[in-house]
């Protein structure tokens, strides 16, 4: 609905106000069969008579959904959304209050009667055509639903809010209708009405954000400025590829960018040979679409190339995104792509037993951090998001402790024990957990802690220890930082680096690499 013309938008809403007034005028001229339709309401009333229990569920109802209750709704909707998303705060606020300011001035143009049989409990004896609860959840129903597919990116989360915005609109019409407060017409009159507002409201103001460097300063030109563009997409991780082109293909031509080139990662290839491709073709832009990992490989591909790499994030954790301030939402974070400034950041090398030279840009972990890698459920991880990782974490918290050697800068080994180490890149886990809240992705250091609760209640003062950003170290939680660190344990344990997990051993060698990549973030 978003991405369709203004021109549609008005077209559909013409049709919903011209089917209201149209329903209207029949209504009320009781043009046949209507007043039959209309009867249907005196039997549903009937039944409501004879049932006090339904009474008293109609009546909650009522109330709940009344004109106070939607504007109370709407005012915690639009806070909820105006600390991070002012237009669609303003769009939702905007057509809920205009929806309910025009069923007013329609209502008493329509000067229809109540129904003669509304039950007596709260009896209604204003105008009776369009329903004002109807109207009124529609509208509200229809702002979140738009904001729902704005900002929502899991296609199950979707479809489960849009069953729950229809359930309540059926059963507060129904509600209308079985306390004979109106006749079913007026219901479908409301939700016309509010279809046809919601509709109007996109066209009058759109809730899409604008580019974040619409207000920023403009950035210093070094030299031409380059306009070739292409995009790495692991497919898995977008809900329609073509979609997503098209959405990049348009800003890009807004942002003054040539049409980018695509190229798509597989299985085989997670993203390697398609930056490679990129980089041979020209290209002075790359986005890459995925999850940490994909980002990863093509971070690791261009790294070194002066070809600033634009993070558009679609995994689960997204950590890296979240490190560097890139907006989740992925319109947004194409914007950034497109017109934000470059960054150099870090590049760690990595290596050890059992696995081929690789790198990774967030985090490396031994012990219980890959554990809870390797646990993960991915078919609930589809479903709920990193969630799913809570969930594993609590499955492996007792992961047994590990007795470990590390050496910092090239000194002497230490001895230590511990149920897992990371070695970090940057500082911040999901919900903003500060792990390592001292690592900064720019400053040519790793930052690592050792995490050994001895038992099963030790997880809580460590919590808070490392919710509370406490410098102090000892047995249960310790600190060291360095350029280079070696770790190694005294048995094959699990490891993982940004997420993925990698055949188990007993030792990493890490090197960071100051500066070593450039990447795209806000202004």
């Amino acid at each position: 609905m978003l991405d369709r013309a203004r021109r549609s938008l008005l077209a559909w809403a013409a049709v919903c106000l011209a089917l209201f007034v149209l329903l209207g005028v029949a209504a009320t001229q009781a043009w046949a069969p209507l007043p039959d339709l209309d009867s249907v309401g005196r039997d549903a009333a009937r039944v409501a008579a004879h049932h006090a229990g339904l009474r008293h569920v109609l009546r909650f109802v009522e109330i709940v959904f009344g004109l106070y209750g939607i504007l109370a709704m709407t005012v915690v909707t639009v806070a909820i959304l105006a600390r991070k998303h002012r237009r669609p705060a303003i769009y939702s606020a905007g057509v809920v209050i205009a929806t309910v300011v025009c069923r007013r001035l329609l209502v008493w143009a329509f000067d229809r009667t109540r129904p003669e049989w509304q039950l007596p409990h709260g009896l209604l004896d204003s105008n009776s055509y369009p329903s004002g609860h109807a109207t009124s959840v529609g509208a509200l129903g229809g702002v979140i639903a738009v904001v729902v597919g704005l900002l929502v990116r899991r296609r199950g989360v979707r479809r489960a809010a849009y069953t729950l915005i229809g359930v309540v609109v059926v059963v507060v019409g129904l509600d209308r209708v079985f306390l004979g407060r109106h006749y079913p017409t007026d219901v479908v009159g409301g939700l016309l009405l509010a279809v046809a507002m919601v509709l109007l409201g996109l066209v009058v103001y759109t809730p899409l954000p604008r580019s974040h460097a619409i207000h920023a300063e403009p950035l210093v030109e070094f030299g031409p400025r380059g306009t070739r563009l292409a995009v790495v997409i692991n497919p898995v991780k977008v809900e329609s590829v073509g979609q997503f082109k098209s959405i990049v293909t348009q800003m890009a031509r807004e942002a003054g960018w040539e049409a980018p080139t695509w190229h798509l990662t597989t299985v085989d290839d997670p993203g390697t040979g398609m930056a490679r491709a990129a980089q041979a073709e020209g290209a002075e832009l790359v986005l890459v679409c995925g999850g940490d990992g994909t980002v990863r490989e093509v971070c690791a591909a261009l790294a070194g190339s002066g070809i600033p790499v634009g993070i558009v994030p679609a995994g689960t954790g997204n950590l890296l995104a979240r490190n560097l301030q890139v907006p989740l939402y992925i319109r947004a974070a194409i914007d950034v792509a497109l017109t934000g400034q470059d960054r150099a950041v870090d590049l760690v090398e990595v290596s050890g037993d059992n696995m081929p030279d690789t790198h990774f840009m967030v985090m490396a972990g031994m012990g219980f951090d890959a554990a809870i890698m390797d646990n993960v459920n991915e078919d609930i991880k589809k479903r709920i998001g990193w969630l799913a990782y809570v969930l594993s974490a609590l499955k492996s918290l007792m992961f047994p402790a590990m007795r470990l050697e590390i050496s910092v800068d090239g000194g002497e080994f230490t001895k230590h024990r511990a149920r897992t180490v990371v070695v970090g890149n940057v500082g911040y886990l999901q919900a903003g957990m500060p792990l390592l809240p001292d690592a900064r992705i720019d400053d040519g250091l790793l930052d690592v802690v050792l995490l050994n609760p001895q038992r099963f209640l030790s997880w809580l003062p460590l919590a808070f220890r490392i919710l509370g950003k406490r410098s102090r170290t000892d047995e249960l939680v310790n600190r060291m930082t360095g350029r280079t660190v070696v770790v190694r344990a005294s048995h094959d344990v699990p490891r993982e680096f940004d997420g993925d997990t990698v055949e188990p051993g007993r030792e990493l060698r890490m090197t960071c690499i100051h500066g070593r990549l450039l990447v795209r973030v806000p202004r």
